[in-house]
């Protein structure tokens, strides 16, 4: 080797060595700054974690399975229930608007077609508390007409089932 070439080895020796030593320095700058920042705690991301990860659906098979499934209906007819549909108004006109419409308008599942005073006249005969009850909890009439509890919508609550079979029979009168 001429004296040239060990000249240029040894400035890129140095060269390389100076970078590796600041290298290490920025690594220990960038580490220092790292550990002594405050980091940002979210007290609800595992529940958030867990939300996104946990599955769509479920498989279930047997009495478990349909135990399971029984399960996930109650709570998700509590979660419905708990809460206020429509926005807690108790305007029959409002609730009949968004939910009774679609069987009072049609008469589906024999349900009393809104206005109709042949079709409601037996039934307002029984009185408004029978109707708010059968509004409430569900009735399955003699002849096959049918009416789902609350409507169909568990988040109703008992003043707007009150105020919407108050509507509809004043619409009946």
């Amino acid at each position: 080797m001429t004296k040239s070439d060990r000249a240029t080895v040894r400035q890129l020796s140095f060269m390389i060595g100076g970078l590796l030593v600041l290298t290490a320095v920025l690594i220990g700058v960038a580490l220092t700054i790292y550990w002594h920042a405050p980091q940002e705690t979210d007290p609800n991301q595992s529940a958030q974690v867990a939300e996104r990860i946990a599955p769509a659906a479920g498989v279930y098979a047997g009495d478990t399975g349909r135990a399971a499934m029984q399960a996930a209906a109650e709570a998700a007819a509590k979660a419905a229930a708990s809460q206020v549909a429509y926005g807690g108004t108790t305007d029959g006109k409002t609730i009949y608007g968004h939910l009774c419409t679609s069987c009072h308008t049609a008469g589906v599942a024999g349900a009393p077609k809104l206005g109709d005073k042949a079709m409601w006249a037996p039934r307002i005969a029984q009185g408004i508390d029978t109707l708010i009850k059968h509004a409430t909890d569900g009735y399955h009439g003699p002849d096959g007409n049918f009416m789902p509890p609350k409507g169909g919508n568990p988040a109703l609550t008992d003043a707007q089932i009150k105020a919407a079979v108050t509507w509809i029979v004043g619409q009946a009168k």
